[in-house]
């Protein structure tokens, strides 16, 4: 199964700013989360295995810290064209079925993840208060396939460092799934177009 790994972005790199749907119609704003103390932005996926394996997790994970302070957003911006499973219907669908309790959002256009850098799905990108990114890491070392737990194991950590106020520290494994499904002729320049 072909993977693709998270870029390399800065630590201390601000949030950047999007206005994306959701399944309703809603329109969400970064600012829409100003006031958590921690901001967690995800790139994912209906389709992707490494996605896949974790999505259930994932629900768990965002209810686990609703009332600690960290707000959850996730963003699909696969080319639902050339992927139909990947259209803003579907996302609705997924919410739906898998008790995401936090908005996931269409990113049609993909200018958000070029924004973010985000590369692949699951892509996790960590928020302080100030949201300035502290943690682009795994959710933890489970893989499809490698009979690990999905435990969100490295993500929990980093979260619980943020909301206490501590360093997350900057030794952070990077992420690993499917690369982002570039509409044809909007890969950005750091995509390899071999693959």
């Amino acid at each position: 199964m072909p993977k693709t790994q998270s870029n390399s972005i800065t630590l201390g790199t601000r949030a950047a700013d999007f206005v994306l749907p959701d399944a309703g119609g809603n329109l969400f704003t970064l600012a829409e989360f100003k006031d958590s103390p921690a901001l967690l932005v995800a790139f994912i996926s209906n389709r992707c295995p490494f996605v896949v394996l974790i999505r259930e997790a994932l629900a768990k994970f965002a209810g686990d810290y609703a009332g600690q302070g960290l707000a959850v957003v996730a963003i699909n911006s696969n080319d639902a064209q050339a992927f139909p499973e990947e259209t803003l219907e579907r996302v609705g669908a997924e919410v739906k079925a898998y008790g995401y309790g936090f908005p996931y959002l269409k990113d049609a256009s993909q200018s958000v993840a070029k924004a973010y850098g985000a590369a692949c799905t699951p892509d996790f990108f960590l928020y302080d208060r100030e949201r300035r990114l502290v943690y682009h890491g795994q959710f933890d070392d489970a893989r499809p396939g490698n009979g690990k737990d999905v435990t969100g194991a490295d993500l929990r950590a980093a979260v619980d460092a943020v909301l206490k106020g501590k360093d997350v520290g900057t030794t952070q494994v990077p992420s690993i799934g499917c690369n982002i499904k570039w509409t044809a002729g909007n890969e950005p320049s750091w995509f390899p177009t071999a693959a």
